[in-house]
């Protein structure tokens, strides 16, 4: 069944303490955590780490949050699109799990104020990289997924992300471009697989993606995410392929 898309207050208790340095953005996101530290942790890039030796990345974070967000936009989408195809509800799906959604959110609730970087991250612009804010919203559901549990994290993505999903289902074009790729093969009955590289140190990490089909590399692109170098990977093997 559905969760409810709720107003982003409900989850959080009447008369909750709001002291916290986050608690405009815990209001944002329409809940307090019990554990501070998985909320600290969140909003920690790997260069802040680089700095702090005792501080904790949101990668691992960021995993679990992926397969959250997932999950919860997968259930509203099936319930809201009753008479959808499978591939209608994975191309809304995409559209609203993509980089560009995860970072509108993320300036929707200002996560750029809070996420911590080291001092070169944040003077070359880090807080407001598409890159570094997407991964962070998902480290943040990661993180109330640990705090209260799955339904908890439900919750927050249908208070944040209703609006987008209603615009979407409403006929929005989906013009993500690994989307578009996954669509195009599937009218010959082809897939797409993606290889990773990573280099640079942890602070500056790059990732490079081939995208695969049928065992020959038609795209490759880099970008600071293993997403951004996909989608990057992707539109040059949408053009590859429709120059053939």
């Amino acid at each position: 069944m559905e969760s409810q898309p709720q107003h982003a207050e409900s989850n959080v208790p009447p008369g909750s303490p709001r002291t916290g340095v986050h608690s405009d953005l815990e209001d944002a996101l329409g809940h307090h955590f019990s554990d501070p530290g998985l909320l600290e942790a969140a909003l920690t890039h790997s260069s802040y780490v680089a700095e702090h030796a005792h501080a904790t990345s949101y990668e691992r974070l960021e995993f679990l949050g992926d397969a959250v967000l997932e999950l919860a936009a997968t259930d509203i989408i099936f319930s809201r699109m009753e008479d959808a195809s499978e591939g209608e509800m994975t191309k809304t799906r995409a559209s609203v799990v993509d980089v560009t959604s995860l970072s509108e959110i993320a300036r929707m609730i200002r996560v750029g104020e809070h996420v911590r970087l080291g001092a070169g991250e944040r003077n070359s612009g880090g807080a407001d990289r598409d890159s570094i804010l997407s991964d962070v919203v998902e480290a943040l559901l990661g993180a109330v997924y640990l705090d209260a549990g799955f339904e908890a994290a439900a919750v927050v993505v249908g208070g944040l992300w209703s609006d987008q999903i209603t615009t979407k289902i409403g006929g929005a074009e989906v013009t993500d471009p690994r989307s578009l790729l996954q669509e195009h093969l599937a009218r010959t009955g082809d897939t797409v697989t993606f290889e990773y590289d990573r280099s640079g140190p942890d602070h500056d990490t790059v990732f490079t993606a081939r995208a695969i089909v049928g065992g020959e590399t038609v795209g490759e692109g880099s970008g600071g995410s293993k997403k951004a170098a996909a989608l990057s990977a992707s539109a040059q093997a949408l053009a590859t392929i429709g120059s053939r």
